[in-house]
């Protein structure tokens, strides 16, 4: 069975990458429009400066009409960076007038009439100066584009690497944040169980959430009402059979006792058996049906080691079990669990009368208490294979080296008591230390 995946992280991981996916798309396309825009805004400085600059190169040009030689503007100041260069030409192509740095070939490309040229390395912008027969030329080097374009999109990016993993840490709360009360009610609904089976009574929930535990509430009100019913029938019907079945038994004894040696009384012997058998499977099938009603777990811790003083003290005290039980409680004073007393003490007693049952009468069957929780019931007698121990824990399964009476239900009915404890059964023969015997180890977790 595979493990379902966590909301939280599932909503996260959606959130999250669809948020830094958009965010990613979203930077590379604000670049080009940024790159478009710083275009259009270069563009409109050098058209500015070329309408600028032509009436200072009308004037400088006529009052300089009687010199054919190019002219240039003297050097700046070192540290100065120019961006913008610019000449004059005339319409056969002669440079008239120069600008600081101004290179001959970044205008030859561009043809001289009126309107944007991009050459390789510039961009130029070309006026008309009087009418056709001179041209200002304003040249915008391309690298100084790119350079403003690149620190545009930076500005873009570096700000995503910094708030992309502020964004996911904010969205992965306010996602447990979220999702807190689903959390919370999960939890409740996970403890609750045949042996808790209280009310959720949560308040403060989400409207969503709300009428799920409400809901809820209502399932487990409706369940404990059932296996209330259905305890309460079990005791019933427990009370009603036993009665009858105990007055036949003593009426049955009683015709045994008055009865002269023969055949009338071995015929009463018989009935006697029965009547004894059937009543030891309505204790069985009473305690089947209280198991199988969901006992096990209680909502208090208890000692156990009183519970099984009462029972070993119990089976003690019948004739045929006398000397062949003994309790060893090995310092252990108190065992504190939280487990129903009632389930605990059907699955003491019908794991000691299994070992009674099916052990060797001459040697005594051992139940010992640990500190760490283990209490083990150990008889000597015929071993049972390995292939059989799981299946003597099936309903009217038996081994199949005994000989003894039984119904087939004790170890069923401890196993699934065990179960609902929250407990383990482990089966073992040999018993430990033993070189024959069957053991049966309870270990209750605290």
């Amino acid at each position: 069975m595979t493990k379902s995946a966590s909301m939280t992280r599932r909503l996260m991981l959606w959130l999250g990458g669809a948020t830094l996916l958009f965010w990613v798309c979203a930077a590379p396309i604000g670049a080009l429009v940024m790159r478009e825009e710083f275009d259009e805004v270069f563009d409109s400085a050098l058209q500015r400066n070329a309408q600028r600059l032509m009436p200072l190169v009308i004037d400088d040009l006529f009052q300089r009409a009687h010199s054919h030689d190019p002219r240039r503007i003297g050097n700046l100041a070192p540290e100065h960076k120019e961006y913008f260069t610019y000449q004059v030409r005339d319409r056969v192509g002669r440079v008239l007038l120069p600008s600081h740095g101004a290179l001959a070939q970044s205008f030859d490309d561009a043809p001289l009439r009126h309107g944007f040229w991009e050459t390789a390395t510039h961009c130029i912008y070309t006026e008309e100066v009087v009418s056709g027969t001179l041209f200002l030329q304003i040249a915008d080097p391309l690298d100084h584009r790119r350079e403003a374009a690149m620190e545009g999109a930076l500005s873009l990016f570096v700000p995503i690497l910094l708030l992309a993993p502020l964004s996911m840490a904010v969205i992965w709360v306010v996602i447990r944040r979220s999702l807190a009360p689903i959390e919370v009610l999960r939890q409740e609904i996970g403890a609750r169980d045949g042996g808790n089976l209280s009310p959720i009574g949560m308040i403060g929930l989400p409207v969503e959430l709300d009428t799920i535990a409400a809901s809820v509430d209502r399932l487990l009100e409706r369940l404990r009402t059932a296996l209330d019913a259905e305890r309460e029938f079990a005791a019933n019907s427990a009370h009603e059979l036993r009665t009858p079945i105990a007055g036949a038994l003593a009426q049955t004894q009683r015709l045994v006792a008055e009865l002269p040696q023969g055949a009338a009384k071995a015929r009463a012997r018989g009935i006697e058996t029965s009547l004894s058998s059937l009543a030891h499977l309505v204790e069985k099938l009473l305690q089947l049906a209280r198991a199988e009603s969901g006992i096990g777990i209680a909502d208090h811790a208890i000692d156990l080691v009183p519970t099984i003083r009462l029972v070993v003290d119990d089976f003690g005290r019948k004739p045929e079990n006398a000397g062949r039980l003994i309790l060893d409680i090995d310092g252990c004073a108190t065992l504190i669990r939280k487990v129903d007393v009632d389930a605990f003490a059907i699955v003491l007693r019908n794991l000691i009368e299994n070992a009674l049952i099916h052990g060797l009468p001459d040697t005594p069957t051992t139940v010992s208490v640990r500190i760490d929780g283990t209490i083990a019931i150990a008889n000597a007698g015929p071993g049972v294979p390995i292939p059989e121990l799981q299946e003597v824990t099936k309903r009217f399964r038996r081994g199949a080296t005994t000989i003894a009476a039984g119904s087939g239900l004790g170890l069923p009915i401890a196993a699934m008591l065990i179960q609902r404890m929250g407990a383990s059964l482990e089966l073992a023969s040999p018993a430990r230390g033993r070189e024959d015997g069957f053991e049966a180890i309870i270990r209750i977790s605290r």
